[in-house]
C-alpha cells in the first residue's frame, strides 16, 4: 500500500470533457465532507466514472480520498483535483483484501478526521453464459465486485456511524435490472444484481444510524472501458437505443453521485437509480424506428 498527499502535478491528459466540465461553477454542496471513491483512475485516456466521481465530489468541496489498484491512474485523478484547487490524496489497494479495506477507511479518518461518502465504482467484467464461463472468471467477478464492496462496506459504516451518519452510493449497472447487452456476461449480471440486494438490505439495517446506501445504474455510458472495443456503428446502435437517443458519459454518473452523496438527498435511501437515458423504461420494439437502420457488427 502506498499513500501520497496531494500535490500540484503537470497537465494529465485532459480532454474535450474535462475542459468543458471544468468551465462549470462550484455550489459546494459538499463542504465540510469527506469521501472515498474506489477505482478512482480511469483506465485509459479519457475520464471513467471514477475519475469524473472524484473530481466532481471534490469541485463541491469534499475531501477525497483516491482508491485504485493503479497507482499511476489515481495520481493522474488526483491532477485534475489539484488543478482545480481542491483536496484529495491517493490509497492504492486491493479492495478485495480486508485489511486493504480498513486501512482506507483508517486513512481517510486520519487524515481527514471523518468519513462521511463512500463510493464504491470497482469494477471487473467478464464474458460468458451460464455454460461457457469458467469457475475461475467466476469467481474473480463477484470476489471484485461483490465481496470488494461488501469489505469496503464493512469498515466504512462504523465510521460512518461515530459522526452521526454518511452516504454510500454503489455503482451497479442496468444489468442487475435486465439483461442489457449483446455481451453475454453472467458473472458480471449476478455480481452487480447481490449488490443492488445488499444495498437495499444495508439501507434498512443502518437507517437508524442515520446512513443511507443507495444505488446507481448506469447505461450505455462511454467510458475509456469500452471505448477500445466498440465499433462505430456499435456506439451508433448503443446511443440510439436510449429513450433519448443520445449517449451518456462518466460525467452523467457522477453527477448523480454528487446529489445521491448531497443533503439534498437526505430522505431517499434503497433506491436504484438508472442514468441510462431512459433505456430501461421500453422494449427494443419501442426504439425500432430509431434502431433499423442503424448497422452494427457484433
Amino acid at each position: 500500500m502506498h499513500i501520497l498527499q496531494a500535490l500540484p502535478c503537470p497537465s494529465t491528459r485532459a480532454g474535450p470533457l474535462i475542459k468543458c466540465q471544468m468551465n462549470m461553477e462550484s455550489s459546494q454542496r459538499l463542504r465540510g465532507k469527506v469521501a472515498i471513491v474506489t477505482g478512482a483512475g480511469s483506465s485509459g485516456p479519457g475520464i471513467g466514472t471514477g475519475k469524473a466521481i472524484s473530481v466532481i465530489l471534490a469541485r463541491e468541496g469534499a475531501k477525497v480520498l483516491l482508491v485504485d489498484n493503479n497507482l499511476s491512474n489515481a495520481m493522474e485523478t488526483m491532477g485534475q483535483i489539484s488543478e482545480e484547487g481542491g483536496s484529495s490524496s491517493v490509497f492504492e489497494s486491493d479492495i478485495t483484501q480486508s485489511d486493504d479495506c480498513a486501512g482506507m477507511v483508517r486513512e481517510a479518518i486520519g487524515r481527514y478526521g471523518r468519513l462521511d461518502i463512500l463510493v464504491n465504482n470497482v469494477g471487473v467484467v467478464s464474458k460468458g453464459n451460464i455454460v461457457d464461463s469458467s469457475e475461475e472468471d467466476w469467481r474473480r467477478t463477484l470476489d471484485v465486485n461483490l465481496r470488494g464492496t461488501m469489505l469496503c462496506c464493512k469498515y466504512a459504516v462504523p465510521a460512518m456511524i461515530k459522526n452521526g451518519g454518511g452516504s454510500i452510493i454503489n455503482i451497479a449497472s442496468i444489468d442487475a435490472i435486465r439483461c442489457g447487452s449483446w455481451h453475454e456476461k453472467i458473472a458480471y449480471t449476478a455480481s452487480k444484481g447481490a449488490v443492488v440486494s445488499m444495498s437495499t438490505s444495508m439501507a434498512i439495517h443502518h437507517g437508524r444510524d442515520n446512513i443511507r446506501v443507495n444505488c446507481i445504474a448506469p447505461g450505455f455510458i462511454y467510458t475509456p472501458l469500452v471505448a477500445g472495443s466498440l465499433s462505430e456503428g456499435l456506439r451508433e446502435l448503443r446511443k440510439e437505443s436510449s429513450a433519448l437517443g443520445t449517449e451518456g458519459d462518466a460525467w452523467d454518473v457522477a453527477y448523480a453521485v454528487l446529489f445521491l452523496a448531497s443533503n439534498e438527498a437526505r430522505w431517499i435511501t434503497g433506491i436504484v437509480l438508472p442514468v441510462d437515458g431512459g433505456l430501461l423504461a421500453g422494449t427494443p420494439l419501442s426504439q425500432f424506428p430509431s434502431l433499423k437502420n442503424v448497422q452494427a457488427d457484433r
